[in-house]
């Protein structure tokens, strides 16, 4: 069965009804007053007009979210977002443009905006009472020679930092993983022990068992939650009873494929946004009761109140 059979894949008025319907499920909401179903639609497909007195603005379902303005058809903007959720390791733009038969650099652009849709807030800690959040810190593509660091987060010369080689020439990603749940990750300017610390006291809930390695970044703020529980890799030690990073592992490995085979380059400014992609992936992950295009709907209507431009910082 074809994927993309559904009329919403293929047809722009059927994109379009899809759309309002998912976003939309109490009536047209207006984006300049915020007025619930109290607007009438105008002789234009798809444009409705606020009928609140003080507004009576024109708008659609596109607008003030991530395919405002958008040139590209509404059908194949959904298209991508199934995509690129239904993917487990992403979907590049070269992919993208072929499979949409749009411009390459569209593509690009239709990506970032999908991810930014997928960027969630994050206000809820991680954890709680009874349960284990693990935590630990990754480095990812290479850092200019200009902006390498010459010491350890303890204070200590860098051996390998005139090659190259191991953190200091690398950019620091930190990720808190709820056992069986979801993740949250980070790309900190510098992996110190202030940074991971504040990192991990603002996400994770204080009743929570805090696992990791025998890293120097955890043992202070370790103490502040209910136990702070480590695995001695160095040592040949990977599971000691339920005292274990494998779940940040495992993630960190779907990243690390994802971004080497599919994407291969990564801009700095932009790590927060692919970090972002793999984070929704994982947090609605089939395990979790998730399927393609439930997650796919998540990830529109995670484009709600969101704009990216060329202009702006991407």
């Amino acid at each position: 069965m074809d994927v993309f059979s559904a009329n919403h894949f293929r047809d722009d008025t059927a994109a379009r009804e899809y759309l309002e319907k998912l976003l939309w499920p109490a009536g047209p909401v207006c984006p300049h007053c915020g007025v619930i179903n109290h607007a009438y639609a105008t002789k234009r497909p798809g444009v409705f007009r606020c009928a609140e007195k003080k507004c009576r603005k024109d708008f659609t379902v596109t607008m003030r979210t991530v395919m405002e303005r958008s040139k590209i058809a509404l059908h194949k903007w959904l298209q991508a977002f199934h995509l690129m959720c239904s993917s487990k390791k992403g979907v590049s733009a070269h992919q993208l443009h072929r499979t949409l038969d749009i411009g390459y650099e569209a593509a690009w652009f239709m990506a970032h905006r999908i991810r930014e849709a997928m960027r969630d807030g994050g206000l809820s800690p991680l954890g709680g009472e009874g349960k284990i959040v693990e935590a630990d810190e990754t480095y990812f593509g290479n850092i200019p020679k200009a902006k390498r660091p010459t010491k350890t987060t303890s204070g200590r010369p860098f051996t390998g930092s005139k090659h190259g080689r191991g953190p200091s020439g690398k950019r620091a990603v930190v990720s808190l993983v709820e056992r069986g749940g979801r993740v949250r990750s980070f790309h900190p300017a510098v992996a110190d022990a202030a940074n991971v610390a504040a990192i991990v006291r603002e996400n994770i809930h204080r009743e929570t068992r805090l696992h990791t390695d025998e890293s120097r970044l955890y043992p202070a703020v370790g103490t502040e939650f209910a136990a702070h529980e480590t695995i001695n890799h160095s040592a040949k030690e990977y599971a000691r009873g339920d005292v274990t990073t494998n779940s940040v592992e495992g993630y960190f490995s779907i990243f690390k494929r994802g971004m080497r085979g599919v994407y291969q380059h990564c801009g700095e400014k932009h790590l927060h946004r692919y970090l972002a992609e793999y984070d929704f992936r994982y947090n609605h992950r089939v395990k979790l009761g998730y399927s393609d295009g439930e997650r796919a709907a998540l990830a529109v209507q995670g484009a709600a109140g969101k704009r990216l431009t060329y202009r702006g910082r991407h």
